[in-house]
């Protein structure tokens, strides 16, 4: 009833402008049947809207009455399509945006200050989570873009990935540390060294963990923490050492010795719902990304 409201409503408001049912339907494009909708709509309401005895049609007292509401639900149409087509162009909007602590191959500082130059009028929303928590709202509907690095199982029934990006793990030591100046070492060396950590659960935590599983190595954890920045500090501080993305360890000015016998290494994807994210802020933002704009 509403869609048919709008339709009646529509077409009184464009015979009213152009004087008669043929002229309506030629300039606003309006079946030939607009006189029989509208008839239509007159009985609906149990009274006549035009007055068709004269060569142009003319309202009658409750087609004035009509007019206030059809003016109503044309601007509030005109508002809507206005609305929608602004977050089309992207002068408009909103795109939502998860990420492990851990990104190293996305500059999550630059890349959304260089899509805000772009287009200003969408405003971002980043979210810092686990990778569980970003596969759960992304499934949700509540982000447009995760990236997250999925454990060997992949990612679930639901979400897709748009790329792959592989990071380097190296070992992060304090200054002073007998391995700051190594270059290289092996998992052997590690053993009984104290490791920082972040706590149990999380993404590169498992993946850390794992590896250490599959060569052999007992960690000794002297301090588990949920924060990147911190965990960091605590190395510099000489409290132990840490496996984590080069970049990182490099940004903080802190000795990356690489890991032989293997090389560390995992596996970081931009993820979403669908091969094209629906949302046109985030189609925007996945371009750049695919393109090299980081």
């Amino acid at each position: 009833m509403d869609g048919w409201r709008f339709v009646s409503s529509a077409t009184s408001w464009a015979v009213i402008t152009h004087g008669s049912f043929t002229a309506a339907a030629r300039a606003e494009l309006i079946v030939q049947s607009a006189s029989t909708s509208v008839r239509k709509r007159e009985r609906e309401l149990g009274a006549d809207l035009f007055d068709r005895t004269g060569r142009r049609v003319v309202l009658t007292e409750a087609g004035r009455a009509l007019l206030p509401s059809a003016r109503t639900v044309l601007a509030g149409t005109d508002a809507a399509r206005d609305a929608v087509a602004a977050v089309s162009a992207l002068a408009t909007g909103r795109v939502r945006i998860g990420t492990i602590q851990t990104l190293a191959c996305v500059d999550l500082a630059a890349e959304p200050a260089a899509f805000h130059r772009l287009w200003p009028g969408v405003q971002i929303s980043l979210r810092e989570a686990t990778t569980p928590e970003l596969l759960a709202g992304l499934l949700a509907g509540e982000l447009d873009l995760g990236h997250l690095a999925p454990d060997a199982a992949g990612l679930p029934d639901g979400l897709v990935a748009f790329a792959s990006w592989q990071e380097d793990l190296v070992l992060i030591t304090a200054p002073g540390h007998r391995l700051a100046t190594a270059g290289r070492t092996l998992i052997e060396d590690l053993a009984g060294e104290p490791f920082v950590d972040f706590r149990a659960g999380t993404g590169l935590e498992t993946a850390v963990r794992r590896l250490a599983a599959h060569c052999g190595l007992e960690r000794r954890i002297t301090c588990d923490v949920t924060q990147i920045r911190l965990l960091v500090d605590l190395v510099r501080a000489g409290i132990g050492v840490a496996i984590l993305p080069r970049r990182i360890g490099e940004d903080a000015g802190l000795p990356c010795v690489s890991i032989r016998q293997p090389e560390p290494g995992r596996t970081v994807v931009p993820a979403g719902r669908s091969p094209r994210p629906r949302n046109p802020a985030a189609g925007a933002l996945l371009d750049r990304l695919a393109g090299g704009g980081s």
